[in-house]
């Protein structure tokens, strides 16, 4: 597996299915993950962004198992016996004391495939953008909230001689994999009871899915070696930055719904936003940030913010009933048909490029000192 991203093949794809993995790719194209940074990082893109004049839609824009676990990793047949709410599958380890509230079926799942091809086409095809590896081997990684265990996937791939280990509350990862990679059921805020730490944790879009996220980094530095990295890169609430994005408009609305419920529910969709300050607080050192911006669709002016749109914009479609459905029916107390019906309009807007709305898009690293 993986050849075709070490190869510089087109777009990555799934690790489950490669003819549902992504949208097409813009004509521009780009080789396949590279990791790591050869040179410094790239800047993020954290100016105001130019949109394009011409509003029209168009076609183009139409596109687009081991022994240092804890306990609880062992997969029993309950874990496989997902719940079942308003039509979607959900994680059934933990259902009770774990954050996380979006499905875990296979429409969720492309999704987050889809997500990943998004980060590495926003980092310039890198996997991840800490400086983890280029002055002391990688021998042993956590992705931490491995989801389909994409990252995981090609992060071994391109690392044969390192050990890595992705932990996520659902067995939905392929079984499939590079022989250096194994996954385990378990939640990331239990506690920790790895025997070996590791040389680089990466984490990535856990938003709205952790309670407490300074215990968390505190739990990454603890488990890194020292002079090892950490990085999570996150997302945060739609912003705009030239008054488009009218308050009254679903699409505004439904933003300041999203953060409400997160907030009621304890993990708050805000919590990027504290990152930097986290990590420098557990210790960090050298601890960087870089801010990217994703349009919700194809209104940026320059062609790679307009093919990042395209895919954020077929991210979100793709993916906002998911993200709506348990925090809106249970945290909001909606019924499910009033979420969908506040969904068609929040999905006319975000089709409207005359709605210059974005997703702030942070990754942050940190070093653990020698």
């Amino acid at each position: 597996m993986g050849d075709s991203s070490r190869k510089g093949s087109k777009s990555p794809t799934s690790p489950r299915d490669a003819t549902k993995s992504s949208p097409p790719r813009a004509a521009s194209g780009s080789p396949g993950p590279v990791s790591p940074l050869s040179a410094a990082s790239p800047p993020g893109n954290i100016g105001p962004l130019e949109a394009d004049d011409d509003e029209r839609d168009s076609d183009g824009d139409s596109l687009f198992s081991t022994a240092d676990v804890s306990d609880t990793t062992s997969i029993s047949s309950s874990i496989f016996k997902f719940r079942e709410e308003n039509g979607r599958t959900y994680h059934a380890y933990r259902a009770s004391e774990a954050a996380y509230f979006l499905p875990n079926d296979e429409t969720e799942n492309e999704r987050l495939d889809l997500q990943h091809n998004l980060f590495l086409l926003c980092q310039d095809n890198h996997l991840y953008l800490s400086p983890a590896g280029k002055d002391r081997p990688l021998n042993r990684v956590l992705d931490a909230g491995t989801g389909t265990g994409i990252w995981a996937i090609e992060f071994a791939d391109e690392h044969p001689d390192a050990s890595v280990v992705g932990v996520d509350l659902s067995p939905i990862q392929p079984t499939f994999v590079p022989p250096n990679l194994e996954f385990f059921v378990d939640d990331l805020e239990s506690d920790w009871t790895f025997v070996t730490k590791f040389d680089f944790i990466y984490a990535r879009m856990l938003t709205g899915s952790i309670k407490n996220w300074p215990r968390l980094v505190e739990r990454c530095y603890q488990f890194l070696n020292p002079g090892a990295y950490a990085e999570l890169a996150d997302v945060l609430p739609l912003s705009c930055d030239d008054g488009s994005l009218p308050d009254g408009c679903p699409l505004a609305q439904w933003n300041r719904y999203l953060v409400e419920a997160s907030e009621k529910h304890g993990a708050s969709m805000r919590s990027a936003a504290s990152y930097k300050q986290q990590m420098i607080d557990a210790g960090f050192q050298d601890v960087v940030q870089i801010e990217y911006k994703w349009p919700v669709n194809t209104w940026a002016k320059d062609a790679k913010h307009k093919e990042i749109g395209a895919w954020s914009s077929e991210n979100i479609l793709s993916g906002i009933q998911g993200v709506s459905l348990m925090l809106f029916t249970n945290i909001l107390g909606w019924s499910a048909t009033e979420v969908e019906t506040f969904l068609v309009g929040v999905r006319k807007d975000l089709k409207d490029r005359s709605i210059h709305a974005y997703w702030p898009v942070l990754v942050v690293y940190g070093r653990k000192p020698e």
